[in-house]
């Protein structure tokens, strides 16, 4: 069986996790949490970059530094991770779903304003695949009516926009390391953000609401109970893992966008038929190939081909539900607009396998199924 996802490994994880231990630290902000603040924020350009559990508390953090109340209102895509809305919904607000661009499946940037009200606090782009949202509308628009952008780059490490790392664009950009990711430390994430005095803010938070972080750099001789908070840091033994990987980073990076790119230029010729339609990447932005997907005619089908391919030792996979067609979707938002893409879209997207060390003979068959799936249709 060619599984659709294999979780990176390169082969230093062992000996910087047996590392952590050896130092008896391995509960966090010790050297492997540190390093990879460090590189991440080398690599973005971001004005702060503090590790965290997961991309889900990056997010919920976020929105407490946006100081979300019960009643605001936020604007995202339907066509998203419910991680995306929990983090809103948790601190009470309603959820404002928007269309879709069909083409890359993105938030609808021409559909924003409209859903802004005088109860609106955020825009959440969420950048689909590691593709950009088109982000220079979205923040005319954010700054037009005083939001703030919380960018949800959880599939765009390593992507830009313009020459810029996703995450860095809005004030805060929330990032993933779960096993799916290019990078990955099996559970984890990371929160980019401009603003210093939210920075410091993010660091209490995320300590339980304790100035304990400056209390360590010696900024304070003690250190108590300042804020609420809660608890977002990552083991050291999970820092060490995506360490490993950190510094393979370009290797994978290149290893994954050459699966990409031959997937592309193998079924380039059933889209020139019309027969499938292919990820478009606008030409200013860099993506990082974190998924490559096809769109088939219908659910019907993309139903039909999915078993075919699972039949024949290849597991592939459809992605989200859209969320306001979900029970929480629909009692914690609402769908602005027509949903003219968003469903149609979402049920005719396939994700082919890909991951880092996928090997070639294993692709060529992924590529020969879905090629004899449609000569024979």
């Amino acid at each position: 069986m060619i599984n659709f996802n294999v979780p990176p490994v390169v082969g230093g994880e062992v000996e910087f996790i047996e590392d952590a231990i050896k130092d008896r630290k391995i509960c966090g902000d010790g050297k492997y949490t540190k390093l990879c603040n460090q590189w991440f924020k080398e690599h973005t350009n971001a004005g702060g970059v503090l590790m965290t559990t997961s991309c889900t508390h990056a997010t919920e953090l976020a929105a407490l530094l946006c100081d979300i109340q019960p009643g605001d209102e936020v604007i995202m895509p339907s066509y998203t991770f419910v991680s995306t809305a929990d983090a809103f919904v948790l601190r009470g607000a309603k959820v404002v779903f928007v269309d879709i661009r069909p083409d890359t499946m993105n938030i609808d940037e021409n559909l924003i304003e409209e859903a802004i009200t005088d109860r609106t606090r955020a825009i959440v782009p969420v950048h689909y695949a590691g593709v950009s949202c088109e982000m220079d509308r979205i923040m005319d628009i954010a700054r037009k009516h005083n939001l703030f952008v919380v960018e949800d780059a959880a599939q765009g490490v390593m992507s830009e926009y313009k020459g810029q790392a996703l995450g860095t664009i809005g004030d805060i950009g929330c990032y993933s390391f779960h096993e799916t990711k290019n990078l990955s430390m099996g559970e984890g994430g990371a929160i980019l953000i401009k603003d210093k005095d939210k920075l410091e803010l993010a660091e209490i938070i995320r300590e339980k609401g304790t100035n304990r972080s400056k209390f360590f750099r010696g900024q304070i001789d003690k250190y108590t109970w300042v804020e609420a908070g809660s608890s977002y840091l990552p083991s050291e033994l999970n820092c060490a893992y995506l360490w490993a990987q950190l510094l393979k980073a370009d290797e994978i990076f290149s290893n994954r966008m050459a699966i990409w790119d031959r997937y592309y230029e193998e079924l380039k010729p059933l889209e020139n038929k019309g027969i499938i339609s292919l990820p478009f990447v606008p030409t200013n932005c860099k993506h990082n190939a974190h998924m490559f997907y096809i769109k088939s005619k219908d659910l019907y089908e993309r139903t039909e081909l999915i078993s075919y391919l699972k039949e024949n030792g290849v597991m592939a996979v459809f992605h989200y539900i859209p969320l306001h067609s979900a029970p929480a979707g629909k009692k914690y938002g609402v769908f602005h607009g027509e949903d003219k893409f968003t469903t149609k879209e979402s049920e005719r997207l396939l994700r082919l396998p890909l991951y880092y060390g996928m090997n070639y003979e294993d692709q060529s068959k992924v590529i020969e199924l879905v090629k004899l799936f449609y000569s024979r249709k």
